[in-house]
């Protein structure tokens, strides 16, 4: 018989999160416009891709570490998950499974869960579109899961997206373009940064549609 592995011991239900106020004023901010005006930080795998238009997502970041081909971890997860969080999965770089479908979804929107960002796979995609519960993974595939109660793995500590490192609590951001994740430590100071940028690309905007060159409005000659 499989020894059970003590989930638990490896789960940080309680880690801080990025605050309510911080989450309200990234909401309406564009993706590409956070991971600039923080210095290039943040961008996860484009692969990553809302499974239907018009997905958007923005919260603080509960982070699983997942063995590949099993999802568990992300019914544990979904267990200690509070209000407003954003699931974030790393599934051991093994992708062709579908990780996460209605049953899960149903659970994540009574319990009210932002949305889910996962480098790996999800099903029943047209049922998660129809429910409105953002998904942002790297495709659809219909190839189960398994349950093995002796893997380890982790719940809201640091896990590795492509070049970026994710911890629980961080302020996470998806719209059509991609997903951003900003560190909680940061969040505030990038958030006022983008604010201003986006000021500042409305007046550059302004100046374009009067018929001025990007090359002059930019110092680029």
């Amino acid at each position: 018989m499989t020894q059970r592995f003590d989930w638990h011991s490896t789960t940080r239900a309680d880690a801080p999160r990025v605050g309510e106020d911080l989450v309200a004023a990234a909401r309406t901010l564009p993706t590409a416009t956070l991971h600039e005006a923080g210095g290039k930080i943040g961008a996860l795998p484009s692969a990553l891709r809302p499974i239907a238009p018009g997905m958007r997502v923005c919260g603080p970041a509960l982070t699983v570490h997942s063995p590949g081909g099993d999802n568990l971890w992300l019914h544990r997860a979904l267990d200690v998950a509070r209000p407003g969080d954003v699931m974030v999965v790393y599934a051991s770089g093994v992708h062709e499974h579908g990780y996460w479908g209605e049953i899960m979804a149903t659970m994540a929107q009574a319990r009210g869960l932002a949305g889910l960002v996962i480098d790996g796979c999800v099903r029943d995609a047209a049922l998660l579109a129809e429910m409105g519960f953002p998904v942002f993974a790297r495709g659809l595939c219909i190839r189960g899961t398994g349950k093995d109660f002796g893997a380890p793995g982790w719940i809201n500590h640091p896990i590795r997206l492509g070049e970026v490192t994710v911890d629980g609590g961080d302020l996470i951001v998806g719209d059509a373009d991609g997903v951003v994740a900003i560190p909680r430590a940061r969040a505030a100071e990038v958030i006022e940064k983008s604010v201003k940028r986006e000021a500042d690309e409305a007046a550059i905007l302004a100046r374009l549609r009067a018929g001025e060159s990007t090359l002059d409005v930019y110092g680029w000659r």
